[in-house]
């Protein structure tokens, strides 16, 4: 039998309750110290910034967030909410330029009940999708498949969004 491994999924995995819901990752991530490119921070924004989904369903699994810690999308401010639909759009673009993906799931989880992960802090992901990609693997085994590191992922989509 053949191992397929998926290393980054350890640290998820391992950790436990309380490290997982203490604080904000996200608002963490900002406020460490080390460089946006250990961060996997694909760009900053005025209002928002992009980054790669560190535990992906998929190559180019991004996510947009705001700076400001918000669990509501109608709750952020007008400017905020209409900078991450532009991100959304240049982070699709560049995906496509990129991957060439047969399709896309984009959108959010708001809430425990609704899947978030991290509820307190709202996010949109931009997934790139291909037929097959989720597969016997996937399905039953609840292992991920990756072609590619995360660090080529981001040497890739660097500068592009």
């Amino acid at each position: 039998m053949d191992v397929l491994w998926s290393p980054w999924r350890y640290d998820y995995i391992t950790a436990s309750g309380s490290a997982k819901t203490s604080g904000c990752v996200f608002c963490d991530i900002l406020r460490s110290s080390a460089s946006d490119e250990e961060k996997f921070i694909l760009s900053r924004a005025e209002f928002n910034f992009v980054i790669l989904n560190i535990y992906p369903y998929g190559t180019g699994h991004l996510m947009i967030l705001p700076f400001e810690h918000v669990a509501e999308i109608d709750k952020a401010d007008k400017k905020i909410t209409d900078e991450m639909m532009d991100l959304t759009k240049r982070a699709q673009t560049a995906l496509t330029e990129i991957y060439h993906p047969e399709g896309f799931n984009i959108g959010m989880n708001l809430g425990k009940a609704a899947g978030a992960g991290v509820a307190g802090h709202f996010h949109m992901h931009i997934l790139p999708r291909w037929f097959g990609d989720v597969n016997f693997i996937t399905t039953f085994g609840q292992t991920r498949t990756m072609p590619e590191s995360l660090h080529t992922t981001y040497e890739k989509l660097k500068g592009r969004i």
